[in-house]
């Protein structure tokens, strides 16, 4: 048999990848074996250990290729919105809430995440390595605050650590519960809402400015 071209080899593995997607939604990531996937592929078990080491591997690379690229659309709204910082921010919260719901194979590994997956055994090191991208994102908001604030578009005294963590949570909160109950409320919808009343908070609250008395 000709050995597969580059493309074929490409396709294999984005059929692979697919497939594992569609299967663990369904079934859950622990109860999903590479034998099934294979299966359900129809590819052998030898082909799944050629493009990847194992179900961990597998579905860290479902992950990277579901999650938005935050690099370009900080470009993408950098251009739309010179100089506005707090723009950016807003439209890119916002893309995040809608692709949710708009986007198939992010809201399909966002539910696995969020529903159907233990971080247990041979899935231990995906959260470990989610974690620290984790703490990476926390210190990308809190740069992101800052240019606001550099723009006089957010409060100068900003508590931007906890604004960090309340955003993070915020928004991961929202996309959790509507994907467990979709039909109690229309995220797509409503999604610049939810963004708008989370900048209010940055803009308003005084629990999330730092104390300056306390600071000294």
């Amino acid at each position: 048999m000709a050995r597969k071209t580059k493309q074929q080899a490409q396709e294999t593995r984005q059929h692979i990848l697919d497939v594992a997607l569609r299967l663990f939604s369904q079934q859950g990531v622990s109860s999903t074996s590479l034998a099934e996937i294979a299966k359900a592929a129809g590819v052998t078990r030898g082909a799944i250990y050629w493009h990847f080491k194992n179900k961990s591997d597998l579905f860290s690379e479902i992950w990277e290729l579901a999650k938005p690229n935050i690099d370009e659309l900080e470009t993408e709204y950098q251009a739309k919105f010179p100089d506005d910082p707090l723009s950016v921010l807003r439209e890119i919260l916002i893309y995040v809430l809608e692709a949710t719901v708009t986007e198939e194979r992010r809201r399909l590994l966002l539910e696995i995440i969020f529903h159907k997956c233990e971080f247990v055994g041979e899935m231990a090191s995906v959260q470990l390595a989610q974690r620290s991208l984790c703490i990476e994102n926390y210190d990308r908001i809190e740069q992101t605050l800052r240019h606001c604030m550099n723009a006089n578009m957010l409060p100068e005294n900003l508590n931007t650590r906890r604004v960090a963590v309340l955003l993070r949570s915020y928004v991961t909160g929202i996309i959790e519960n509507w994907l467990f109950a979709p039909e109690s409320f229309d995220l797509k919808t409503e999604a610049r809402e939810y963004v708008a009343v989370l900048l209010e908070m940055c803009l308003l609250c005084p629990s999330l400015r730092v104390n300056m008395a306390k600071a000294c």
